[in-house]
């Protein structure tokens, strides 16, 4: 990109999103040139508003980066850094974020329908803090493919519809790895006909969540608060109901 041309979009970048139409459509070198800027300001990027759609953003690290309402659709985040990063209304359909670092950061009201969201980094330790833990409140995970630690993680009314997150039985041989919601905040979560076969939801907060249709053969539910979640026509071989809260729950063999 010639340099004067890289200077003056940069400028409207740096902007924020009451910059012109002119910076409707970014490439990786100019995105890269606003994450260092900004950086050496001591400040996130301000990317809000911003056309980032199919671009190759792997490894390029969004700390703390404003990427609200950004069209991220198709791109390529894998092993990003989205720590502290705000993507919230962010449109992220069919987007990779394998590997991504995703602590503290907020994806609610985002459209995460069919994208990637596997062996993402969640702490900085083994242990997931409260204060660590991503916010997904309202966004659509419909169709996505998800293995991940969401340890205290906030998803009230998210949409999870045909989630792929069930166990891959064939590729376990260093223990198993597998979804977490433990402690996590789903009510009114829909995960209706999703593959959530031996993911973890020990003490997660399903209240009115609806599982219908969905495969939780082998799940674990001890400790969750279901009261009124919906299981009607689920597949429950397995599922683990220890010490579960399941008033007004529906779908459910008589215990």
């Amino acid at each position: 990109m010639h340099k004067a041309c890289r200077i003056a979009l940069l400028g409207l970048l740096l902007l924020g999103p009451a910059a012109t139409a002119a910076a409707a459509e970014l490439d990786r070198a100019a995105v890269a040139a606003a994450l260092e800027e900004a950086r050496v300001a001591g400040s996130g990027a301000r990317l809000a508003g911003r056309d980032l759609a199919g671009l190759n953003l792997s490894g390029l690290d969004f700390s703390d980066a404003d990427l609200s309402g950004a069209d991220l659709t198709g791109a390529d985040l894998r092993r990003a850094k989205l720590v502290g990063a705000k993507l919230v209304g962010a449109k992220l359909a069919r987007a990779r974020l394998n590997l991504a670092w995703v602590i503290a950061a907020d994806f609610s009201q985002a459209d995460l329908r069919g994208a990637v969201l596997e062996t993402l980094v969640v702490s900085e330790g083994m242990e997931i803090r409260p204060e660590e833990a991503c916010r997904f409140v309202g966004a659509d995970l419909s169709g996505a493919r998800v293995t991940a630690r969401f340890h205290h993680a906030d998803f009230r009314g998210a949409r999870l519809a045909n989630l792929q997150a069930s166990v891959d039985m064939r590729n376990q041989s260093m223990g198993m790895i597998r979804t977490e919601f433990t402690s996590a905040m789903l009510t009114g979560a829909d995960f209706s006909h999703a593959q959530l076969a031996r993911v973890a939801f020990t003490f997660a907060r399903l209240m009115d969540a609806d599982f219908s249709g969905a495969d939780v053969t082998r799940a674990d539910f001890g400790g969750a608060d279901l009261s009124g979640a919906n299981f009607t026509g689920a597949t429950l071989d397995g599922a683990v109901f220890e010490g579960a809260t399941l008033t007004g729950a529906r779908g459910l063999p008589e215990r």
